[in-house]
């Protein structure tokens, strides 16, 4: 198996953070940090495309792997996947980085958690960038208003089940996690089979199912009840969204002006939800372009 160092053109580090110990794949150098968030249920390889051009650019990237995932420190209770616990990880993540600007880019479940940082500040950020994931209370909303949007998101009712999920996810080497990833991206040639390999042997670890999950189980029903969330925004921020998400409706996007002060929406038809990996040199000259125009410190 090809390992996620050399798919990332990244040197593999552990850093100590938050009480737990993160597998990071770090490139580049420099002061300026582009800190990468994965979403569920992958892994830090998520980000090949993107991690030599941002570091050809001048920042040194963390391609981190999240609580529960990788090689990352896996806790098996629940509550160690609340919403505070997983956001106070990246803020403790930057202060271990020391950087002079912060980069924070976020896909799936990794913009989720990067929204809820900027949102409470709990870091200084100099620009936000998230992939097809929209600002939670809009997010909010469309789930309240708007029944495909109930319809999509009925997956995550299913994931608060005990043990069931977690053994389907896992099953056979994580061969139901390859064909849900598969059937919502549309297309085989999304995910390579090296890509896929590591997703695979992921899921299927003991107990890294569970964790993944547990992120649904706890932060998944914090992000719909937390309050504070209405502050707005002031880093530059930019949202990628692939068009064909099968898990998420485009009027998610309705009313993030009102949280977010330097708004930039870019919007790729025929893309899934999968965007880092279904359009990389769209995404790539998007947030290489967008990036360009932050002031460097």
């Amino acid at each position: 198996m090809t390992s996620a160092a050399t798919l990332l053109g990244a040197r593999r580090i552990v850093v100590p953070a938050d009480g737990i110990e993160f597998e990071v794949f770090e490139a580049g150098a420099g002061g300026r940090l582009a800190l990468l968030l994965h979403g569920f249920p992958q892994h830090a390889i998520m980000w090949r495309h993107l991690a030599r051009p941002l570091a050809a650019a001048g920042y040194r990237v963390w391609a981190v792997n999240q609580r529960g995932y990788g090689a990352t420190t896996r806790p098996a209770e629940k509550d160690a996947y609340s919403l505070e616990t997983l956001t106070t990880d990246v803020a403790a993540l930057i202060d271990a980085a020391r950087p002079a600007s912060v980069t924070l880019v976020g896909h799936d479940w990794g913009g989720f958690i990067a929204w809820v940082v900027a949102i409470r500040r709990l870091r200084p950020i100099d620009a936000l960038v998230v992939l097809n994931i929209p600002h939670p209370l809009c997010f909010r909303q469309a789930l309240e208003q708007e029944w495909r949007q109930k319809r999509k998101s009925a997956y995550a009712g299913f994931f608060q089940l005990p043990w069931l999920p977690d053994r389907l996810l896992s099953a056979r080497g994580g061969a139901f996690a390859e064909r849900l990833m598969r059937w919502s991206a549309g297309r085989e040639s999304v995910f390579s089979k090296e890509a896929m390999d590591i997703y695979r042997a992921n899921v299927a670890s003991p107990g890294a199912a569970t964790a993944m999950l547990n992120w649904y189980r706890a932060a998944g029903r914090e992000i719909l009840e937390a309050e504070g969330l209405e502050s707005p925004i002031d880093a530059p921020t930019l949202i990628v969204w692939g068009q064909n998400d099968a898990a998420l409706g485009e009027s998610c996007l309705n009313g993030t002006e009102r949280y977010v002060r330097n708004l930039r929406i870019e919007r790729l038809p025929g893309v899934s939800h999968w965007t880092p990996e279904d359009a990389p040199e769209q995404v790539n000259a998007l947030i290489l372009g967008f990036v360009e125009n932050i002031p460097r410190s």
